[in-house]
């Protein structure tokens, strides 16, 4: 086989066995155009080494005592300061409270209506739908009844929120559903009003209960149920 630049390449950087080197140097001596392709390959190899800049890698930076006492010194107070950043990176990244709430409580909204089970107890009377919630949770909440002001309850069921068993108010607004989830609270809270995921809620905490209200109801027409749960 008649060597190629590869072979010719290997021999000059000395990666060829003996063998295969007298081979080579035999074939070299009885072709003249094979020896003349080996030493302009050599010459090119011998320019490049002899023009190319070479630069020294970059010497160690040597620490004199002192400086090296105040990197130990400060080494611990860097290590700290990484653990506050990263833990205060993945604090800031966790939802709140009341965001998790809203979250949980719309989703708890949307799967009920998905579900077609709105209510476990139908009835309109607040005498019927109160009694049937108190003998089912550890609490009695308030059941208000809004039907001269244009919110009908129709009945009510028992949820999980927040790690906990809850009732769930069922009102309606021509045809709007209004989710009342409550449960009890050991303190007040102003109420509050936002849109999430299409859906508007209000949250408020009174004489010793929690409401969180969700609908997709218009944000005036909510605000004034809201109002007027609150009043009762």
């Amino acid at each position: 086989m008649k060597p190629d630049d590869k072979t010719l390449s290997a021999y000059l950087d000395g990666e060829l066995d003996a063998p295969a080197s007298l081979e080579l140097e035999r074939e070299m001596a009885q072709n003249p155009a094979l020896r003349a392709s080996f030493e302009r390959m050599r010459e090119l190899s011998t320019a490049v080494r002899e023009k190319a800049a070479y630069y020294p890698s970059p010497t160690r930076h040597k620490f004199r005592p002192a400086e090296r006492k105040q990197w130990l010194w400060l080494a611990p107070a860097f290590a700290l300061a990484s653990i506050l950043f990263f833990g205060l990176g993945v604090f800031l990244a966790q939802p709140g409270e009341e965001e998790s709430l809203s979250n949980e409580i719309v989703a708890s909204h949307v799967r009920a209506t998905l579900a077609n089970r709105l209510v476990d107890v139908v009835s309109s009377d607040q005498h019927s739908v109160k009694p049937w919630l108190s003998s089912r949770l550890p609490f009695s909440p308030m059941v208000a009844d809004l039907s001269n002001e244009g919110f009908a309850l129709t009945g009510a069921r028992l949820d999980y929120i927040a790690s906990q068993p809850v009732a769930t108010l069922v009102y309606q607004r021509r045809q709007h559903v209004i989710d009342v989830f409550v449960w009890p609270s050991a303190k007040e809270s102003a109420k509050s009003a936002y849109a999430r995921d299409g859906f508007n809620v209000e949250h408020f905490a009174r004489g010793g209960m929690r409401y969180w209200i969700v609908s997709d109801l218009n944000r005036n027409e909510l605000d004034d149920f809201a109002r007027l749960l609150a009043a009762r």
